[in-house]
């Protein structure tokens, strides 16, 4: 369960504070997925960012599965954002020295269990259609290629909620409709949260649980 209480974002700057998020709430329970529309600047990465344990919001609570993660210690934060969320950025961010697999299986290094990673990442890659590419370098890989290699990676530990922040921004139609599609599906088999954060209105028509930001307020459509 994620659970967002009244939280609050702002930033201070030379001429006073800088409102972001104003009395956001929501709630999604596992294995609901959820899109998230708006103008530039109207908060929506923001909000993403304090759901994935990035930065803490200046009021209000975020709780995950009943933890909320800006209790915890330095360290333990980190445990708990490998551990239990997945990312995956608008630039896919996959180590340009690694291969394929090596990729997806990135998060594992930090992870206390390793138990059948090697298998899960080879698994995931099959489901995002790679299975033959395990061994090539981004750079060798197609947009929207990268962004399936990210996809993977971001579920290899299976967390409990998956954050997607303009996952096809960067693809033409094509490869952003074999993406969407391929995120709905692997998603379809998880008992994840899905949260998505995207300008596209044909990408966020497809998720059951709709909502929209506007000047740091959201509200369900």
């Amino acid at each position: 369960m994620l659970e967002v209480n009244s939280v609050f974002k702002e930033y201070l700057t030379p001429r006073g504070p800088l409102r972001i998020l104003l009395d956001v709430s929501m709630s999604l329970a596992a294995g609901q997925a959820a899109s998230i529309m708006g103008p530039s600047g109207s908060g929506k990465s923001t909000l993403l960012h304090i759901l994935g344990a990035l930065d803490p919001p200046t009021a209000g609570t975020v709780k995950l599965d009943g933890s909320d993660p800006y209790e915890l210690p330095e360290k333990q934060l980190a445990v708990f954002r490998n551990e239990k969320i997945g990312f995956v950025f608008q630039d896919h961010c996959l180590l340009p020295q690694c291969s394929v697999l090596e990729n997806v299986l990135t998060p594992t290094l930090v992870a206390r269990s390793r138990n059948n990673c090697m298998a899960r990442a080879r698994l995931l890659l099959d489901q995002v259609g790679l299975s033959e590419r395990l061994d090539h370098r981004p750079a060798e890989l197609s947009g929207g290629e990268k962004q399936r290699v990210a996809l993977a990676r971001a579920l290899i530990n299976q967390p409990a909620l998956l954050l997607c922040d303009e996952p096809t921004g960067n693809l033409d139609s094509k490869s952003a409709e074999v993406v969407a599609s391929i995120l709905l599906e692997l998603h379809a088999r998880q008992s994840a949260i899905l949260v998505v954060v995207t300008h596209s209105a044909e990408l966020a028509a497809r998720f059951p649980l709709r909502y929209e930001m506007a000047e740091g307020n959201i509200k369900k459509v």
